[in-house]
């Protein structure tokens, strides 16, 4: 099968000399689309569905991270490349999770490398779709085989996303939200911070769902995280952050999907792919 490849960067001349690199380094390969800002990137993720993504970390519209996070819950994900200026600390992140990147500007020895390992990656994940397949269709095992490499993406996300919010001093001394003011017909409720169960943002609300019962909230759901404890609540899907505390357990669902069973309420609460690595087994 012939590999499919996506370049976004919103520097056009990066991106043209990276086209060009991968059309000599990789010549088996297809270049679908060439794209400048994050949500062009995302739509024509959509429509060709590559089988690797070259994204530039800063983007207009959506960040490359912000894709990524989008790639993920694809059914079959591409393998991600991020070309970034970070320096030498955030690298660090990548090398840890495994996930390929390309320093700015390309570098073709750097590119080759990341060609190779790209072809490697794409037969190891072919080989293993087809020693898993059976009675499977070839999407879905295909889509097994894709499991491990977005659990890597996942843990490259959220340490740059800390790396992104980091403060001098540490989380140590940072004071968090105690308590959430909800407009509730014509009273303000107060909602200490310790009885909720999870935030769920729905249109241009934050829905508050806490041991009392639920509220809504004007508050966009990426604010009101910023001002909680990372310890204690965690963001399990683009529009779910839930308290830890509330977990009675993870639930493995097919494809390696997980939902999160709760102490005290009925509803299952599903686990974005890139959010997995957090309830794995110890």
């Amino acid at each position: 099968m012939t590999p499919t490849l996506l370049i976004a960067d919103d520097e056009a001349l990066l991106a043209r000399v990276l086209e060009s690199e991968l059309k000599s380094l990789w010549p088996e390969a297809r270049i679908v689309s060439v794209v400048h800002d994050g949500v062009a990137a995302l739509a024509a993720a959509r429509e060709h569905q590559p089988r690797v993504a070259f994204l530039d970390i800063r983007m207009p519209g959506m960040s490359g991270m912000d894709v990524a996070r989008e790639l993920i819950e694809f059914d079959i994900p591409p393998l991600v490349v991020f070309v970034t200026a970070y320096d030498q600390f955030a690298l660090e992140a990548f090398e840890r999770a495994a996930v390929d990147y390309v320093l700015k500007p390309v570098q073709r020895e750097r590119l080759e490398a990341t060609v190779c390992r790209l072809k490697e990656r794409l037969q190891a994940m072919a080989d293993t779709a087809d020693d898993q397949a059976g009675g499977e269709s070839d999407d879905s095992a295909e889509a097994e085989a894709a499991v491990l490499d977005t659990d890597r993406l996942g843990q490259l996300l959220a340490r740059l996303e800390f790396l992104e919010h980091a403060t001098p001093g540490g989380a140590a001394q940072r004071q968090y939200l105690r308590f959430i003011k909800a407009l509730v017909g014509q009273e303000v409720r107060i909602i200490p911070v310790d009885e909720v169960i999870y935030l769920e943002a729905t249109d241009k609300y934050v829905n508050v769902v806490s041991s009392a019962g639920e509220a809504l909230i004007r508050t966009s759901l990426r604010e009101l995280t910023q001002q909680l404890d990372p310890e204690r609540f965690w963001q399990v899907h683009r529009g779910t952050v839930v308290n830890i505390d509330c977990v009675a357990s993870a639930v493995n669902q097919s494809l390696g999907r997980l939902s999160l069973r709760l102490r005290d309420r009925p509803e299952l609460l599903p686990v974005a792919r890139q959010y997995a690595h957090l309830f794995k087994q110890m």
